[in-house]
């Protein structure tokens, strides 16, 4: 971050002393920084604390009273990059609907770089439906905001709501300034893990798929400024920044998402391995193993093709991308199931190597596009492969 200039904005909440230290890390960094602060912001930490440490004259509303220029313009044009750490329920709501009641609102409504949004609050208020709204409104508007971390709140127990430390701060930042934003104002569907299906009580059907790939992609896509809803089919993984996560477990449970959300979405990565089958009837009871060890037979029907059955509604506007896993004719199967599903991408996961694909980091991947384009990436991180589908499926970039 060498010469970057942050303009670092902070709100009324108890966790404006982290600002202090993240002013610091951004300054190891080699990034100029100045700051603004909202009244109650004032009350937590002093404006000359900022300002000693920056090195800069600290902008509040009782500082831009006294100034001769039009000092929330100039220090809005002055930014590269506009952190809100904290960022206080009052704050988020205001900036969403583009209210400018303080000096820290005009100059934050007034800038046009990259901008991300760090929350913290009480859990009630981070939870509080009025909230969600905002916080989907600024993601929309292409803003990257922080998921609050679970942790010890002012109000004496651990709830979600705390404030990110400022080491996870300055790694999103470090994100930010090196991603693109040609995702911001889309909503981007990924679906991610394996299905299961039971078979009774306490035994089910599933596949191997660990859910890393989709994870890397709803992580990539939101770092490029889209707003991601990522359905997780049965998951052990870390909820990405700024991801919804919506939980499903069988084929009918991700059905039911997505009919209903598809319609709302801008694209679709259908990255979940959906079992293909599910028994025609599940047995209420544990089954017993019999006393001569005769053999089970079980009956199973074919699960609906989920993809299919979404892309076939889908609007020229929208981007729908299917994942194929194959062991063998994998470029055959791959374009039969392109045509087959009306999907405009299919990525093909050539599972024949045990060295990549299921559980591991590394993969490599043949994408192949309903208008002739295909291309294979070397063997690389998912997170990687991620961030170059996204490039490749972008409407943007063709």
């Amino acid at each position: 971050m060498n010469g970057e200039k942050i303009t670092l904005y902070v709100t009324g909440s108890i966790a404006a002393y982290k600002a202090v230290s993240l002013l610091r890390l951004c300054q190891k960094a080699g990034a100029d920084v100045r700051v603004v602060m909202t009244e109650a912001a004032t009350r937590f930490v002093t404006p000359q604390t900022f300002a000693a440490l920056s090195g800069h004259s600290v902008l509040t509303d009782a500082s831009a009273a006294h100034l001769e220029t039009i000092a929330h313009v100039e220090l809005a044009q002055w930014g590269t990059y506009h952190v809100v750490a904290p960022a206080s329920a009052d704050f988020i709501a205001k900036s969403a609907a583009g209210i400018a009641d303080s000096v820290a609102l005009t100059t934050y409504l007034a800038a046009r770089g990259p901008k991300l949004v760090v929350p913290a609050m009480n859990d009630g208020m981070w939870d509080n439906p009025a909230t969600r709204r905002n916080i989907t409104q600024l993601r929309q508007d292409g803003q990257q905001v922080l998921d609050p971390a679970t942790g010890l709140l002012a109000e004496g127990y651990a709830a979600k709501g705390r404030m990110a430390e400022p080491e996870v701060i300055m790694t999103a930042l470090q994100q930010l300034q090196g991603q693109p934003q040609d995702w911001a104002g889309k909503h981007l569907l990924v679906t991610a893990g394996g299905t299961q299906e039971d078979l009774d009580p306490v035994r089910y059907l599933s596949n191997r798929s660990s859910g890393k790939m989709g994870y890397a992609l709803a992580n990539a896509a939101s770092q490029r400024g889209a707003q991601v809803t990522l359905l997780s089919a049965n998951v052990n993984l870390p909820t990405p920044t700024g991801v919804k996560v919506i939980p499903v477990r069988t084929a009918a449970d991700l059905k039911d998402q997505l009919q209903q959300l598809f319609p709302t979405v801008d694209g679709l990565l259908m990255a979940a391995a959906v079992s293909d089958f599910r028994p025609v009837q599940v047995a209420e009871h544990k089954l017993k193993k019999t006393a001569d060890g005769e053999e089970i037979t079980l009956r199973f029907q074919q699960n609906p093709d989920l993809l299919k059955l979404v892309a076939a509604h889908k609007r020229p506007n929208q981007v729908v991308v299917g994942f194929a896993a194959e062991t063998h004719d994998w470029r055959q199967n791959a374009l039969h199931k392109l045509a087959a599903k009306q999907a405009d991408y299919i990525v093909l996961n050539d599972v024949s190597n045990p060295a990549i694909g299921f559980n591991s980091d590394d993969n490599q991947v043949t994408i192949f596009g309903a208008d002739g384009f295909q291309e294979q990436t070397p063997v690389e991180t998912k997170d990687a492969i991620a961030d170059h589908i996204l490039t490749v499926i972008n409407p943007k970039d063709h």
